[in-house]
């Protein structure tokens, strides 16, 4: 009797453990990665979140169930950005890009408090064990657009809306000029400062101020499509930045200088699904695939065409390096040699220009 009571005992004990939920067969499925993303600006059809929304996407299309991601718009640098960055950690979002300049401090700040989750700082410079920061190269595509411009233009006058005179902008703006001069000696470039990044009656009224004073094309560093709708009112020549914006310009686009996030992004996030990410520092540009020129409109001639495309597929190769100066010295707008001939900027030299180049009409306030 003892001996069928314990039996019993024993099969009761191994049917509980091997069909009761707790040690089912089929393996728990893995929770998706989180990941959040802050954008400075709302979601527009096209620019600077928009090629960031696209990256994101591109995430959600290559990774699946692997991942979950959200993202939370028009968040103002500083406090606001704080504010939202650590919301985003607290909800258990275990990789956060934070794809402006004025969310760097607040991504280091919020980063200490949260050791376990991986931030992705992008156009910042400052980089902890769990911060790590990428940008583009964003001055070689404006290279290629100021040859599109040079050939263009019939005023020999460009304008050139700018948000803030930070590096990244003055590098857009002298590699725009010497590819502009590169194909045009007599080419020059008048700059307006918004000290804006998203303000779209200030750019478009800024776009109005330059073809008043003779620019017939213009290129912009902001966060609206504002100036290429300027462009198609006045009937004059625009140079696209973030996003293609023929459906905004369909006549003024003459060509786009486009960023490709998805890549990097993807990139990213399977670092995190696989325990393969460490902190570092990218700067990628038309050899990596995060700066792409192209999206011609339909008054460029084909030989200019091809003559931009050719001079993309230089830079890719290293053949072409924008800020190297090969016939001449190259001086700023007041006359001092910033690139000896012969020479060429390293990225530190870049990265710290404070500078504009000869033939842009405009200040840096130093």
């Amino acid at each position: 009797m003892y001996k069928n009571l314990a039996g019993r005992a024993v099969l009761a004990w191994v049917t509980a453990c091997f069909f009761s939920p707790a040690f089912s067969q089929t393996p728990a499925p893995h929770a998706p990665l989180k990941i959040g993303f802050v954008y400075v600006t709302p979601v527009t059809d096209a620019g600077w979140v928009r090629q960031h929304e696209e990256g994101r996407k591109a995430v959600d299309a290559a990774l699946g169930a692997k991942v979950k991601t959200t993202f939370v718009e028009n968040v103002a640098e500083g406090a606001d950005a704080e504010r939202v960055i650590r919301d985003l950690a607290q909800q258990g979002n275990k990789l956060i890009f934070t794809p402006s300049f004025g969310y760097m401090e607040p991504t280091l700040k919020v980063a200490r408090d949260f050791p376990d989750v991986k931030f992705e700082s992008i156009t910042g410079y400052k980089q902890t064990p769990n911060v790590a920061t990428a940008n583009a190269r964003y001055y070689e595509g404006r290279y290629l657009a100021g040859i599109a411009a040079g050939r263009m233009t019939k005023t020999n006058v460009a304008g050139y809306v700018a948000g803030f005179p930070i590096p990244e902008v003055l590098q857009g703006i002298n590699a725009f000029t010497l590819g502009m001069r590169s194909v045009n000696p007599n080419a020059k470039v008048v700059v307006v400062w918004l000290n804006e990044w998203f303000d779209p009656p200030k750019e478009r009224d800024a776009a109005m101020a330059l073809f008043n004073q003779n620019a017939d094309v213009v290129a912009f560093h902001t966060g609206s499509t504002a100036v290429m709708a300027a462009a198609q009112e006045r009937g004059k020549m625009a140079i696209a930045y973030h996003s293609d914006m023929r459906k905004i310009a369909p006549d003024a686009q003459i060509v786009a200088v486009t960023h490709q996030w998805g890549g990097y992004y993807t990139q990213r996030a399977k670092a995190v699904l696989d325990g393969t990410w460490k902190s570092g520092n990218l700067w990628g540009g038309v050899k990596e695939g995060m700066i792409r020129v192209g999206d011609f409109g339909t008054k460029v001639p084909k030989a200019v065409q091809q003559e931009v495309l050719a001079r993309q597929q230089d830079i890719a190769a290293g053949k072409l390096q924008p800020f190297r100066a090969v016939a001449a010295d190259v001086r700023d707008n007041e006359g001092r040699v910033v690139i000896a001939k012969g020479a060429q900027l390293n990225d530190e030299q870049i990265l710290k220009m404070n500078w504009l180049v000869e033939g842009v009409q405009g200040r840096v306030t130093r």
